[in-house]
């Protein structure tokens, strides 16, 4: 087919299959150049429906798609919207199902056209086996920045799926994400093994409709208090993002005290059923404000946040653009806030250093990697994928080295944007290498205090006070769910 009329049928599958008139920037470029069988790098903002990409691939083509995804909480998300639109052939290969479960996926594997797998479960080989009989048309990365990318998004298994995608015959691969730099753009085809004829699709990481604002703050009080203020004045739905776990669950305590909002924490120490909850009770308008680590965020598909604030300093710009991101999907007017005492890098710095192991530390688990069988913290999990994974004494020490230096020069960077006096937006493009100049106006950033009305986004007045919702189970959850659909 030629490209026109590639394009022509897509537009009608599109209508067809989703009911959508017109795509979103990127999503008809990325297709048709699956569809002439290139593989793609596909770098678009977040709001912009990355996931239609490969299911309409998979509709249109009637091929498999395979998509690698780095949380488990994301793929089932994934899996429970698109058997709600109709898509039953999908399924997901994860820790969380049990042996009968497990043992009755692999034996109808091949039934499934859809299948969502974590790069830790194609590790095992009896799974991998099944998965290598299938005949995979398209192979998915989902958050592939996690393939270069050093903190709470990295994942070293990502590492090894340029040797899984050999092992599966190089099929046609999509790789997807928000952010990267350039830097990042080559060592994601570099991982990932992508052939000379592999395309890059890149979009502007621009969110015109988030205005961008930083504002100092004299002391941790001080941002307290702004914080109570911004939440008690800004319309909602919000969210507002933390280094630390336990500050997430303090701040929690303090709205709710301090306010009628309802509040909810979001983070790693939640089992996998309350993660869910929140999440669906946030997506349902239940929650007002969820406060959240970086383990918040992805997939979840909510699109009127109409604020982000950064309590705790981000570890890096890409981090920062990824969870603003999350704010105004809808195209409405939204704001990002990050709030920032002097000194507030120290806590970032502190975990950079926590963040990967010393050289003295490598050399000792490396000549005993059975040391590192009851070790479960992140650092020594990291070690041990790398280990596993047969990487040489050197190597290991020199990307442990070069990632540290990588981690120190982003978190200056993001020093950089708060204490920058130009352009904000400007400052963020410039830095991802976008050739464009922002025409700067009223609602584009701005330094110190907001005046959030200016925006459009001072809270209106209620007739009467909202009820608070008693937080639900996981099967009040389920339960509503199925009543809904019933």
């Amino acid at each position: 087919m030629k490209e026109n009329e590639i394009q022509t049928k897509l537009q009608q599958a599109l209508k067809q299959e989703f009911g959508f008139e017109d795509f979103k920037p990127g999503q008809a470029e990325t297709l048709t150049s699956l569809v002439e069988g290139h593989s793609i790098l596909a770098i678009l903002p977040t709001g912009t429906g990355k996931s239609l990409c490969y299911q309409l691939y998979g509709k249109f083509t009637h091929q498999r798609v395979l998509i690698i995804s780095p949380l488990i909480s994301l793929m089932q998300d994934q899996v429970e919207q698109m058997k709600y639109s109709g898509i039953s052939q999908v399924v997901a290969l994860t820790s969380k199902l049990t042996g009968q479960e497990r043992d009755f996926v692999l034996h109808n594997l091949a039934n499934y056209q859809f299948i969502f797998a974590s790069p830790e479960i194609l590790q095992n080989e009896l799974i991998f086996n099944q998965i290598q009989r299938l005949q995979i048309g398209l192979l998915v990365v989902d958050e592939a920045h996690c393939i270069a990318k050093w903190g709470p998004d990295f994942r070293p298994d990502y590492l090894i799926l340029g040797k899984i995608r050999q092992l599966l015959g190089q099929p046609l691969t999509l790789a997807l994400t928000a952010t990267a730099t350039p830097d990042v753009e080559m060592a994601i085809k570099k991982q990932l093994r992508f052939e000379d004829d592999s395309q890059v699709i890149r979009y502007s990481i621009d969110r015109p409709n988030i205005f961008l604002n930083v504002e100092e703050v004299e002391s941790e009080t001080a941002k307290n208090d702004r914080l109570l203020e911004l939440v008690a004045t800004i319309q909602g739905p919000g969210l507002i993002y933390f280094s630390s776990k336990k500050k997430a669950d303090e701040i929690v305590e303090f709205l709710s005290r301090k306010t009628s909002l309802r509040v909810a924490a979001y983070h790693a120490d939640l089992n996998l059923e309350d993660r869910f909850s929140i999440q669906h009770q946030f997506i349902e308008n239940q929650l007002d404000v969820i406060c959240a680590t970086s383990a918040f965020g992805m997939g979840v598909n909510k699109k009127d946040i109409r604020y982000v604030i950064h309590y705790h300093l981000p570890a890096d710009l890409e981090s920062y653009v990824q969870e603003i991101g999350r704010a105004g999907r809808d195209g409405q007017q939204s704001i990002a806030i990050l709030l920032y005492v002097p000194g507030d890098e120290s806590l970032q710095y502190t975990m950079q250093i926590d963040s990967a192991p010393q050289k003295n530390e490598i050399d000792y688990y490396y000549h005993h990697p059975e040391l590192l069988k009851d070790l479960q913290d992140e650092n020594h999990q990291f070690l041990k994928a790398f280990i596993n994974a047969q990487i040489s004494l050197p190597r290991l020490e020199s990307f442990f080295t070069k990632h540290r230096q990588d981690k120190s020069a982003a978190l200056n960077q993001m020093i950089a944007y708060i204490h920058t006096d130009q352009c904000k937006r400007q400052f963020i493009l410039d830095a991802f290498k976008e050739n464009r100049t922002v025409q700067h106006n009223e609602k584009c950033c701005q330094s110190g205090p907001v005046d959030v009305a200016l925006l459009g986004l001072e809270k209106q007045e209620q007739a009467e006070p909202r009820s608070t919702i008693k937080m639900q189970n996981y099967r009040q959850v389920l339960a509503e769910l199925f009543a809904q659909e019933k």
